[in-house]
């Protein structure tokens, strides 16, 4: 077996590790803000932000090529002021992963904040704590347990992202092929060992992913 089986995998930790950073601080925060906050259409807010968990991944693929492509929006903008292009680069690939992995650390964390005593966080504010501070030091050490095991979900997610990554970034091998990717590359080709190796390493990290998760929420609701 090549040597060159490596490169997806240690690409998609790439990926996957700035994915997970990226999603983890904008779900965090923005579940904070919806969980704090009592505005009209917060739930239609809500349902927008969980929409990646239902959507066809290729619908997603599709909405980030029309907003991030060479002919979109933001993509056309940040080609011709800064000479930036996100379609077929590791960076695109990225943002596919986020988008998709986003609502697993956002619904995770939403539900983490609510289980947060408001007693605590109003006697916190009692003896004169600013909001940053009652979020750092009371609201998020409640939560984190929660927020914790999303975040593990979120990137058990990215790592196997597919369809709106093979859209906005494409098949490259080396630049933009995926540890998924690469094993849907390697069974149209017939390499079956290739295929089989690939899908050993991505199920155990998934299966580690998700019994590490699953303890972390028994542990919490205990």
């Amino acid at each position: 077996m090549s040597g060159d089986v490596w490169v997806p995998l240690a690409l998609s930790l790439r990926v996957t590790g700035w994915a997970t950073m990226i999603v983890l601080v904008t779900g965090v925060a923005t579940a904070h803000v919806v969980v704090r906050s009592r505005f009209r259409g917060r739930e239609v807010l809500d349902a927008i932000l969980t929409l990646p968990m239902v959507m066809p991944p290729t619908v997603l693929g599709y909405y980030l090529l029309v907003l991030i492509g060479r002919r979109g929006w933001l993509g056309h903008w940040l080609d011709e002021h800064f000479g930036i292009v996100l379609i077929f680069t590791w960076q695109g690939a990225v943002i596919a992963a986020s988008v998709v992995a986003f609502p697993l650390v956002y619904k995770a964390a939403r539900a983490a904040f609510e289980d947060v005593s408001r007693q605590a966080e109003n006697a916190a504010r009692v003896l004169g704590a600013s909001e940053w501070r009652v979020f750092v030091t009371v609201s998020l050490p409640l939560a984190w347990r929660g927020i914790l095991a999303g975040t593990m979900l979120a990137f058990a997610r990215a790592l196997g992202e597919f369809g709106a990554t093979l859209m906005v970034a494409g098949s490259i091998p080396g630049k933009t092929q995926t540890l998924s990717i690469a094993i849907y590359e390697a069974v149209q080709a017939g390499q079956d060992d290739v295929a089989n190796f690939l899908v050993i390493v991505t199920s155990t990290v998934c299966v580690i992913v998700l019994v590490a998760s699953g303890q972390l929420l028994k542990v919490r609701r205990a």
